[in-house]
């Protein structure tokens, strides 16, 4: 069997074909680096040569690198184009924005962080499920999508006032064009303003991040981000925080992502009293329905789409990965007191028995008014609620036998159930 992606709607094929002039204009110009920056630094009232205000150059590196390969290897169409640049220009201007607000308020810098929970399994193994359970909790915030996307000025307190915020619909129009782009999209991972977000969006700042290469296939960016110090991009998300939280009251922060994995070393250098809660399932799984994933996010941006190769991509990034995880946990770097196991099985059947379990294993107090929350949590979020999430495993050009070899270690370890078909 061969991945056949959902056909797009009419009106992005238009799109695509060259049938919006003004779309097709900003969509052809060049991703060049120095151009965008410009561009980013003349939208926010400074000189194009005001290089200053975007901060150190920690970030042109990368960013150099991802525009060339959005320019020569990513193959996209004039929607993947628009959607690349857009978002380019809004992390340029939000990283003026948040160098100037720390200016301005340099005690920002003073907000603790403090005992942040990280949910941190690979993708697909209910991460986003046990972040909107654990955010319920009145003690607890889970940044919304609006909010990292664009985190300048910091939420107004005022609950009516904040819920007014125009920042939640401009975000919410982007985080929502890929699911309008790709039709399916929807049905294997919800977006909006409103809806909690994970951390990539706060390290795309400073372009060191997997939000990058989840929409496009940019294969130098890539080779370069798997060995590049992710030091800087958690450095920004804890600024993030900070600006978040500035005119808040201060509870402790969920957050979650499973592209941690990949950067647990660094993460634990910035955030280091972190807890983590770390879920898991049977790799067969994981890989088919992550592969579907960015291959549907990536058809929204190019015609080219090899799904095959973006699942033996997965297949060694997340077994070095989960390797690197029960090395970290060996060592004692991931202390039992700190860390939470969840299988997978636990979070889709019962959404309140896997809290009950989190928050026992952190010696953490689950109030009877949490429980409740929770209870309305997964009475309002039914797995499908927006259609089924089709993929096959067959497409991955892998054999069952090969991924159960490859993350034998991490089958062992956890004591994983594996499907037993070949």
């Amino acid at each position: 069997m061969s991945w056949t992606p959902d056909p797009r709607p009419d009106w992005v094929a238009a799109v695509n074909r060259g049938d919006a002039g003004p779309v097709v204009d900003e969509a052809r110009r060049p991703f060049d680096p120095d151009l965008l920056m410009a561009e980013a630094l003349v939208r926010q009232g400074r000189t194009p040569d005001d290089r200053a205000a975007l901060g150190d150059d920690d970030f042109v590196e990368p960013l150099t690198l991802f525009c060339r390969g959005l320019e020569h290897e990513a193959d996209l169409t004039v929607m993947g184009r628009w959607m690349s640049r857009r978002m380019i220009l809004r992390l340029l201007e939000v990283r003026i924005q948040l160098n100037d607000y720390l200016d301005a308020d340099p005690g920002t810098l003073d907000e603790p962080i403090d005992e942040p929970i990280f949910v941190i399994g690979a993708p697909r193994t209910g991460t986003t499920v046990i972040h909107g359970v654990l955010a319920q909790d009145q003690a607890h915030r889970a940044p919304e999508g609006w909010e990292l996307l664009r985190p300048v000025p910091p939420p107004h307190p005022e609950p009516d006032i904040r819920a007014a915020d125009p920042r939640i619909a401009l975000a919410g129009a982007e985080l929502v064009m890929p699911q309008t782009v790709a039709s399916g999209m929807l049905a294997i991972h919800e977006y909006s303003g409103r809806m909690f977000k994970e951390c990539l969006s706060a390290m795309s700042f400073e372009f060191r991040s997997e939000e990058m290469v989840s929409r496009t296939d940019v294969p130098t960016y890539q080779g370069w981000y798997d060995t590049a110090d992710l030091r800087p991009a958690y450095r920004t998300h804890r600024k993030v925080l900070q600006v978040l939280q500035r005119r808040m009251p201060t509870r402790r922060w969920v957050l979650k992502s499973p592209a941690h994995l990949q950067g647990l070393p660094a993460l634990l250098e910035v955030f280091d009293d972190a807890r983590f809660v770390i879920t898991h399932r049977d790799p067969t799984a994981i890989l088919p329905s992550v592969t579907s994933l960015i291959a549907t996010m990536r058809w929204a941006h190019s015609d080219r789409v090899d799904f095959a190769a973006i699942g033996h991509y997965h297949l060694e990034l997340y077994g070095r990965s989960l390797d690197n995880l029960i090395d970290l946990i060996d060592s004692g770097r991931l202390p039992p007191d700190r860390t939470a196991q969840v299988p997978h099985r636990l979070v889709s059947t019962d959404k309140l028995v896997a809290a009950r379990s989190v928050y026992e294993q952190l010696g953490m107090n689950l109030a009877p008014e949490t429980e409740a929350a929770i209870a309305d949590y997964a009475a309002a979020t039914p797995p499908g609620k927006h259609g089924e999430h089709r993929y096959q495993f067959e497409d991955l050009g892998l054999t069952r036998a090969e991924v159960r070899a490859r993350f034998a270690r991490y089958i062992d370890r956890f004591d994983i159930p594996v499907a037993d078909h070949d």
